[in-house]
């Protein structure tokens, strides 16, 4: 048994979508045997713009039921039904979430007229339910209000189950490890299966093969799974827009990370919001107080004209201190990791040697604050960091140059790595950027030992 539903609704997004009409016919593959539809009260303004397309306004809504008192009459004619919707995920999670805010749970089997119609009936340009009834001769009159386009889709789904190999489909289509009802509309399934489980970079594009979203995962499949589970708006939308997948493994996050960043900024995908954000910087600095005392200390990058380090939020900025307040022995008082204290006592850091408790002489003290900024000015300019490849034959690379970011790529195992020259035929160049900055000194300080001075 079926249920054929639509929806409409004020039109934002999943999360705060309120239902303004819905319309259901119970099927039993033959015939229609009970409809309900009724037009809901939303308890809120519905935009003009969806006035415009549906015809449904403020006035046509205001007496009508609210959707508490019609959940009954909803859960009763679709209770032992498989639930079917052109576009299933939109009108399914819509109706879930909108009974979970009422304190009601709904949990139905799925099906999806546009991927069986893209697998049943496939070669039309377009699988919208417009312009697929109208190739297939089916009559759809008051478009995008609930009861014309549920009655529509009902006669494209009897068309469907009748349509050669049906069977076959929609027992897989309806198992439950098939992810079927998972998939974006437009997106085979083929194209899904062809993701690896590796790291790299994977790419959404829409029926153009224009690419609309970048991302990196250490498992490729299983994130670009988690777009599809995710019920945000954003994530809904680029998933309706999703027609193919591409990829490029990496063989780890780092070089993952990096590809990343340059493709966001290559292609500017529209549904990618990070990287193209300010980021604030916050630099390191050093001062001298009135007791000679030498102090170390971060602060926004404009209120430090001549940073000793730069760091990409405060978290790092502390984390960069308390690697040299222990490795030095500095006081965490006077690396400003401990504000408003006598002497310092800090959870995790105790090697102070007595600064702050005038059990040391600010000389000798200095002078290893003095080593710690020898130590940063000491560090290598030229370097490779050593990754994982995207096999076992092969490593993985990044280079620095001038500590800048240079570039990275994938060398043969047996290769021996003297200097940069054994690795120039390998490298891919690639532009230093404010993120490709921070993505590698982020790395560089969780994991020193991959670094390889040159």
């Amino acid at each position: 048994m079926y249920t054929i539903i639509d929806i409409e609704t004020t039109g934002n997004g999943i999360k705060g979508n309120r239902i303004t009409e819905i319309s259901v016919f119970k099927y039993d593959g033959h015939e229609v045997i009970d409809e309900f539809t009724s037009l809901v009260n939303p308890e809120c303004e519905i935009p003009a713009f969806i006035t415009g397309l549906t015809g449904i306004d403020n006035d046509m809504v205001r007496n009508a039921p609210l959707l508490e008192d019609i959940i009954p009459q909803i859960i009763d004619i679709t209770k032992d039904t498989i639930f079917v919707a052109h576009s299933v995920n939109f009108d399914y999670n819509v109706i879930k979430n909108e009974f979970k805010l009422l304190g009601h749970d709904f949990s139905r089997k799925k099906l999806c007229t546009v991927r069986l119609s893209r697998k049943l009936l496939p070669g039309y340009n377009s699988y919208s339910l417009g312009k697929l009834t109208a190739a297939l001769g089916i009559p759809l009159t008051d478009r995008h209000r609930a009861r014309g386009d549920a009655h529509a889709t009902v006669l494209l789904f009897h068309k469907l189950l009748r349509a050669e190999n049906a069977e076959t489909v929609f027992k897989q289509f309806l198992n439950s490890k098939s992810q079927e009802a998972t998939l974006p509309p437009g997106l085979p399934k083929e194209e899904y299966l062809k993701l690896p489980t590796t790291a790299g970079v994977y790419y959404f594009k829409d029926q153009k093969g224009k690419i609309i979203y970048v991302g990196k995962a250490k498992n490729i499949k299983k994130r670009v799974l988690g777009h599809f589970y995710d019920k945000k708006t954003k994530e809904i939308t680029l998933c309706a827009e999703t027609a193919s997948l591409d990829f490029e493994e990496t063989g780890n996050e780092l070089i993952a990370l990096l590809k990343e960043s340059a493709e966001i900024k290559h292609h500017y995908p529209k549904y990618n919001s990070a990287q193209k954000r300010f980021i604030q910087q916050y630099g390191i600095f050093t001062y001298e107080d009135r007791n000679g005392i030498i102090h170390l200390a971060f602060n926004k990058i404009k209120m430090t004209p001549n940073p000793i380090a730069i760091c990409y939020s405060p978290t790092e900025a502390r984390q960069y201190l308390e690697t040299l307040c222990s490795t030095f022995e500095l006081c965490p008082k006077y690396c400003h990791l401990q504000e408003n204290v006598d002497v310092c006592s800090h959870y995790k850091i105790k090697q102070c040697l007595g600064i702050c408790s005038d059990l040391e002489m600010v000389a000798a003290y200095n002078q290893r604050v003095q080593e710690a900024l020898q130590s940063i000015k000491d560090v290598a300019t030229t370097m490779i960091i050593k990754t994982n490849g995207r096999t076992l034959d092969e490593n993985g690379f990044v280079v620095i140059r001038e500590n800048n970011y240079a570039g990275y790529g994938f060398a043969p195992a047996e290769v021996a790595i003297e200097d940069m020259a054994d690795l120039e035929m390998f490298i891919t160049p690639q532009k230093n950027t404010l993120e490709t900055q921070r993505i590698v000194e982020s790395y560089l300080r969780k994991n020193p030992t991959a670094v390889f001075a040159l």
